[in-house]
């Protein structure tokens, strides 16, 4: 890997365009193992064009270097009572939540990684709920084309219609576009006041009570569906369980919400017993939700928690290694209980966004890619798709070939032609192509 000083970042990607050789656009390096495989070529990381570049607190607005760690620039925005609205990437050990404090140690995770790796990968966590997802932070960025041209897109105030959208098309581009170094975005005020609720009971239920959530104008922060395995590795009761994030500017507000939703099920307070559909409810301070938070985005969830601990008292196992399995599954909504029946996620650890239908599944080395590709068909018969984030390391070859990080999108003929016109020798990320199962890996 060659992370260049930002005075030679320049001409080293314009040296690698005269060569013709390939070569794979990298923040911090921390993810090279997610999306699809690439053929070998060298990795050119921005980690050295870090820091904040200009911030205007007052247009909530920040712009960073490109490899900026998302937790360095949280905790700069935060004396400002400002926060990026982003959840860190999934497999983060790091426990710190903006605005819910530092949750208990957690299992060594690879860190948050880079502001240019986020947007690059565009994925967005349980924060999409209330504040939508990445692309939807963007405000401009600066790119080096494969050629070595700068470029950029976007601006620098919320408001700006100038000119075509190409940060969004750079937004989740797995670096086959081009090399993002300078990205603008759009901070928020940090709620005063969080308070989350633990929903315990069927799945079925579950979805139903939270489709009623969000007709009912509560506009939660984040709405979770963890899997029985995923909840008893975060020291939970073994069953399926909703995690309900709140925030609001007052506390009156809140205790409202609180009150509203206890109603809802026939609760009686802090500590309701099985309601509506067998639903039994409980709320917890912020601590014990950044504590959750963390648990249902570290690197091992497949940990097993100690019998008689609370969520406040875990403590990784050493010994244990992280999944290495990582699959990104979407659905519609309303056929989230249908996607979480499927047998293979009936033991796996699961996160379901229920608002969004959007999931994550963890999976030990065991499963086999044939069974993983049963799943991606169970996605499609439900209308939706499932990505391999990551995979086994030392997978067999033929194996990742017979299984692709993706399928081909309908637009895949655009997308291969804006790739054409972008990066004519197919210098970047070979074999690496959103939208495209298997692309050509040959340099032009």
């Amino acid at each position: 890997m060659i992370r260049p000083e930002p005075g030679e970042l320049q001409e080293l990607v314009r040296e690698l365009h005269r060569q013709g050789s390939p070569w794979l656009p990298a923040g911090l390096a921390s993810r090279l193992d997610w999306g699809a495989p690439v053929a070998p070529c060298t990795v050119v990381s921005c980690g050295a064009l870090s820091g904040i570049r200009e911030h205007s607190p007052g247009d909530f607005t920040v712009t960073v270097g490109a490899g900026t760690p998302l937790e360095e620039l949280q905790e700069a925005l935060a004396p400002h009572r400002q926060w990026l609205a982003i959840d860190p990437p999934f497999a983060t050990g790091s426990s710190a939540v903006p605005g819910l404090g530092s949750g208990q140690p957690t299992a060594p995770g690879q860190g948050h990684g880079s502001i240019g790796g986020l947007v690059a990968r565009g994925l967005a966590g349980g924060y999409r709920e209330r504040y939508l997802g990445v692309r939807d932070q963007l405000i401009g960025l600066r790119l080096l084309r494969a050629d070595g041209v700068e470029a950029m897109a976007g601006g620098k105030v919320v408001k700006n219609v100038a000119g075509y959208d190409l940060m969004r098309l750079l937004c989740g581009s797995w670096g086959s576009l081009g090399l993002i170094t300078e990205v603008t975005l759009r901070t928020l005020p940090l709620p005063p006041q969080r308070r989350g609720l633990l929903l315990s009971g069927p799945v079925a239920a579950l979805m139903a009570w939270s489709s009623a959530l969000l007709r009912s104008g509560i506009t939660p922060e984040r709405l979770d569906l963890w899997s029985p395995a995923l909840a008893a590795a975060a020291g939970q009761e073994p069953a399926p369980l909703l995690v309900v994030g709140l925030a609001s500017v007052s506390a009156a507000n809140l205790e409202a919400q609180m009150a509203v939703l206890d109603e809802s099920l026939g609760g009686s307070g802090e500590s309701a017993e099985a309601g509506a559909g067998g639903v039994s409810m409980r709320s917890c301070g912020a601590r014990e939700l950044a504590t959750l938070l963390t648990w249902g985005r570290q690197a091992q969830p497949v940990l097993p928690a100690p019998a008689d601990a609370g969520a406040a008292s875990i403590t990784p196992n050493p010994d244990s290694e992280p999944a290495a399995w990582l699959l990104r599954l979407g659905v519609s909504p309303d056929r989230g209980a249908d996607l979480l029946a499927h047998p293979l996620l009936a033991e796996r650890p699961v996160n379901l966004a229920a608002g969004s239908g959007l999931a994550l599944a963890w999976a030990d080395a065991g499963l086999q890619p044939e069974r993983v590709q049963e799943l991606r068909l169970h996605c499609r018969e439900l209308g939706g798709h499932l990505t391999v984030l990551r995979r086994p390391a030392g997978a067999d070859p033929a194996g990742a070939a017979a299984l692709p990080a993706w399928e081909d999108a309908p637009s895949r003929l655009m997308i291969e032609a804006i790739k054409a016109r972008f990066d004519p020798k197919r210098q970047l990320a070979p074999g690496r192509l959103p939208g495209v199962a298997r692309p050509d890996l040959a340099p032009a």
